[in-house]
């Protein structure tokens, strides 16, 4: 490290053209300086990367930067590179290199002309690359996004946990480990992980003033898409993200966006490197506004006028949510995060868990339940925030920079009821859970409340008219005001609290708004979106009635013939033309052909009889169907490629091929799923499930699941319904 005293503040001005320092980055860097190890905690935007770059270009030697993030090491040593007078200054090794470029960077390192070295994890363990950094000087290891060592952290990798040890094969050097996220459990995992229990530890407060925190219902897809285009309609020219569960969304969300004159782009870890890199590029440049990409990848992009984050779908967990909104407004200026909530998408992320081990699963479920009660609170937005993440807010100070505070909800007061819920929590010991708590009071004998012998306690049942909502308001209030606490780390446990004791002993008034209760809204097909879900009701009623009647006739469910989103779309576009109905959502040529002709004809008479005025282009354009991706998974079932190969190749997950199978069967097209449902069932039980199947007139998969007790799962039932449909519709 450097012996001489140094002038920091002359360093800054020199390296970075800045006159003073932003919150703890001096004591921070005079740290490192030392050769001591630390451990900072600072929110995006607070300038975390220059408390180790500042350093990494005064000390002799190389520093070290471990990073997951390969999009954003592309960024950070461009960003660099700016202020030094050459290139060589800073360069990241990763798998994204060629041989030639990975030597070019070896060479500058050794030469000592290379201040700062990014490397990806995956990267730093390779013996040879062991080998070479044991060779060179370095000045001292940071490890960027050090949250990634926790399991309890937003984005773990396994790699990570090894960190320690190999540092320690390449020297005996000082260490700094930095995140923008962690809860004091995280924190404590990471600096066990990277054995800095002596570090000194720089906690910066979490709170982001600049930035507006909204929760919005996610209604049906159309609906979805309608808020989303007008919320970026009225920020023209300003750059967004927008967070999607999946790499498929992310496109399709793209694409409609751009056909609605919205200059989006997607970018996610199955695009190719070329388009990836191109997509990241062009929206550094302001060539594209927009940037739509997969929570699960974790946008590297360090841009800081990005004016709105948007998420499409729910966050896994609350320090991802945080990590993400926190890419808005780095430049001090407001951001206006939102998030689309829908309960169904909640459920869907514990439904990925299911094939986890036990523990990871245990971890995961607790931490999407933090995120919808953080979505469904009628509280301060900051506050529960905050309180996540260790730190006490005054919700008087969050200025109306959220939803709930700038548009408070009516209270009621509530200070006998939050007595009885503390007094509940106490009686429990802290054995059981939010949901036991709640069973309790509103008197449900569940199995758990029974073993406990809690159906005996005194206020057993005596909060029963209040409801359930009611009461999980309550005790999430008491959890931010820290009446009770919540052990995350034992699945959810309370136990009640010194200041709960005391409220009990002291009570003091509390007026409280009920947490909002949301929709549960499944999901329905993606392409061609229409604008109103607002579509002639009386010949949607018609054209009902005649599907019925053509399913009779046939001998088949009414849904086989066409589904509801297709007799809606029907209602709202008046096809009268055999053309007109092939482009109608879920028909296609095929099916048009084999089943609409009465429905045209019953469309056309209605047309004339009303005088309806039918649109000619609807303001939120769709999309047109992905031939390409459509012919290429047809293609690989005719040579009988495994369905989670297809998907593989496809970059979609399994849940996603089958969504695509199900749009291009409902379209019309024939598939023979024959060679996979072979190895699922016999030929006698396939015969029982399709008897099943043609009686059955909701098409439910969930009925089908529960009507063989389990014996199939979710995925293998709609298998079965996609080839029934494929051979008994086209």
């Amino acid at each position: 490290m450097a012996s001489e005293v140094v002038d920091l503040k002359k360093s800054l001005k020199e390296f970075f053209g800045f006159d003073s320092f932003k919150g703890m980055q001096e004591e921070v860097i005079s740290t490192i300086m030392k050769g001591n190890d630390c451990f900072v905690i600072m929110p995006t935007g607070a300038g975390k990367s220059l408390c180790y770059q500042l350093p990494a270009l005064i000390c002799p030697g190389t520093a070290i930067i471990i990073s997951p993030l390969i999009a954003l090491m592309k960024n950070q040593v461009d960003a660099i590179r700016g202020f030094g007078d050459s290139d060589a200054v800073a360069h990241f090794l990763n798998s994204s290199l060629t041989k030639t470029q990975t030597d070019k960077v070896k060479a500058d390192v050794s030469s000592g002309k290379t201040k700062m070295l990014y490397v990806a994890p995956e990267t730093l363990k390779k013996d040879e690359t062991i080998d070479f950094l044991r060779s060179v000087q370095v000045s001292f290891v940071a490890v960027d996004e050090a949250h990634c060592i926790s399991e309890w952290g937003h984005d773990f990798r396994p790699e990570y946990r090894r960190i320690k040890q190999i540092v320690k094969e390449i020297d005996d050097v000082p260490m700094v480990a930095l995140t923008a996220t962690a809860t004091p459990k995280v924190q404590m995992d990471i600096q066990k992980s990277l054995n800095m229990l002596d570090a000194q530890v720089f906690k910066s407060s979490f709170n982001r003033g600049n930035l507006f925190y909204e929760v919005m219902p996610k209604g049906s897809k159309a609906q979805t898409m309608k808020d989303l285009i007008s919320f970026v309609n009225k920020r023209r020219g300003q750059s967004g993200i927008i967070y999607c569960l999946s790499r498929k969304k992310t496109e399709d969300v793209a694409e409609i966006l751009l056909a609605n004159g919205i200059n989006a782009l997607p970018y996610h870890a199955g695009l190719d490197a070329k388009t990836r890199a191109g997509n990241q590029d062009k929206f550094l440049m302001e060539d594209a506004d927009v940037i739509c990409a997969t929570i699960a990848f974790g946008m590297g992009i360090d841009k800081p006028d990005v004016r709105f984050v948007i998420h499409y779908d729910v966050p896994k967990s609350l320090e991802g949510y945080y990590q993400e909104t926190g890419r808005a407004g780095r430049d001090g200026l407001e951001g206006d995060c939102v998030l689309f909530y829908n309960p169904k998408d909640t459920e869907k992320l514990e439904k990925f868990l299911k094939d986890k081990p036990v523990a990871e699963r245990e971890i995961g479920t607790q931490l999407i339940s933090e995120m919808a009660y953080f979505a469904e609170s009628s509280q301060c937005r900051r506050k529960s925030l905050l309180h996540y993440f260790g730190e006490n807010f005054d919700a008087d100070k969050c200025d109306k920079m959220c939803d709930n505070c700038r548009n408070p909800r009516d209270t009621i007061e509530v200070t006998k009821e939050m007595v009885m819920a503390l007094k509940t929590i106490d009686h429990t010991a802290g054995k059981v859970a939010i949901k036991h708590v709640i069973e309790m009071l509103i008197g449900k004998s569940s199995q758990e409340v029974k073993a406990y012998k809690h159906d005996k306690f005194e206020f057993f049942g005596k909060g029963k008219e209040k409801g359930a909502n009611f009461w999980k308001t309550v005790i999430r209030y008491a959890q931010i005001n820290n009446y009770i606490v919540k052990n995350i780390e034992l699945y959810g446990l309370l136990s009640i609290s010194e200041e709960g004791l005391a409220f009990i002993q002291s009570p003091t008034r509390i007026d409280l708004a009920q947490d909002r209760e949301f929709e549960a809204i499944s999901d329905s097909d993606f392409d061609n979106i229409q604008l109103e879900a607002v579509f002639d009701q009386r010949l949607y009623g018609q054209l009902k009635d005649l599907q019925k009647e053509v399913a009779k006739e046939m001998g088949l469910p009414p849904y086989v013939i066409f589904q509801q989103t297709s007799l809606e779309d029907m209602a709202f576009k008046y096809p009268i033309t055999m053309e007109e109905m092939e482009n109608i959502t879920g028909v296609g040529k095929n099916k048009a052909r084999k089943f609409g002709t009465k429905f045209i004809e019953l469309i056309a008479e209605y047309v004339e009889t009303h005088e309806i005025e039918r649109p000619d282009d609807l303001v939120l354009k769709s999309v047109v169907n992905k031939s390409a991706r459509k012919i290429h998974i047809i293609q690989n079932i005719d040579k009988k490629v495994p369905l989670e190969d297809i998907a593989k190749g496809q970059g979609l997950d399994y849940e996603e091929l089958l969504e695509e199978l199900e749009a291009i069967v409902y379209s019309g097209t024939q598939v023979d799923l024959m060679y996979y449902i072979d190895e699922l069932i016999d030929d006698e039980g396939r015969e029982d499930i399709y008897e099943y199947l043609k009686s059955d007139d909701t098409g439910s998969i969930d009925a089908a699941v529960n009507a063989y007790d389990g014996e199939f799962s979710h995925e293998e039932m709609k298998v079965f319904q996609i080839q029934f449909m494929s051979d008994v519709a086209n």
